[in-house]
């Protein structure tokens, strides 16, 4: 099973609660703003901690509340791609990609997500000067770079115009179809779920 969450969490007054499970290469998790899809994503990475529940990715416990088991966020190894990128603006590409490669084990190299992502000529600029195709291509090797387990992706298409929303769809396929790693994303989008051909989860119905 690559996705097993089961959790939930009180946020002021409001109450988050999610229970599902996934075998798909790629899910998405469905829902309109507000109803806690990046607040299930920290919990998946180990940023926040549920009050009760489960979590579960690709047959490893990561969190039990019942067990008392409560995986590191550096011991998870989530790739995971902001929906605001958080680029290093004082760095290059170059360093930006490399910030964190090899904590995970390093599986995948360098010279590798580069030619992936197709950010070779990206390799000296500043993060100011990228377009948001761009620098979300950054983001996602970043994150590879990490060695990850399995890929937690934030509105990864809502910021970009419908040429880059296209372009970035496309390289998740290829990353999903190369690299075979779970990937969850979280998007308010059905089209983007029916275009990527995702595992639907419906969050806060």
């Amino acid at each position: 099973m690559s996705f097993e969450v089961r959790v939930t969490k009180a946020l002021g007054d409001a109450e988050i609660a999610t229970d599902f499970a996934s075998d798909a290469p790629l899910t998405a998790l469905v829902g309109r703003s507000g109803a806690g899809k990046t607040s299930i994503l920290n919990m998946i990475a180990g940023l926040s901690r549920p009050d009760r529940g489960r979590i579960a990715v690709a047959g490893e416990t990561l969190f039990d509340a019942a067990t008392r088991i409560n995986l590191a966020p550096e011991t998870r190894r989530a790739g995971y791609v902001f929906q605001d990128h958080r680029l290093f603006p004082h760095k290059r590409v170059r360093a930006n990609l490399l910030y964190g490669a090899g904590r995970g084990g390093g599986w995948i190299g360098f010279d590798d997500v580069v030619a992936l992502l197709g950010v070779g000529r990206l390799l000296d600029r500043w993060p100011r000067t990228l377009s948001g195709g761009e620098a979300q291509r950054v983001a996602i090797g970043r994150a590879l770079l990490s060695g990850p387990r399995f890929l937690l992706m934030d509105e990864p298409l809502s910021a970009l115009d419908n040429a880059r929303r296209d372009e970035i769809g496309a390289l998740i396929l290829r990353i999903r179809d190369a690299l075979r790693v779970p990937i969850l994303l979280v998007t308010h989008d059905e089209r983007e779920v029916e275009r990527l051909g995702a595992a639907r989860i419906a969050i806060g119905d």
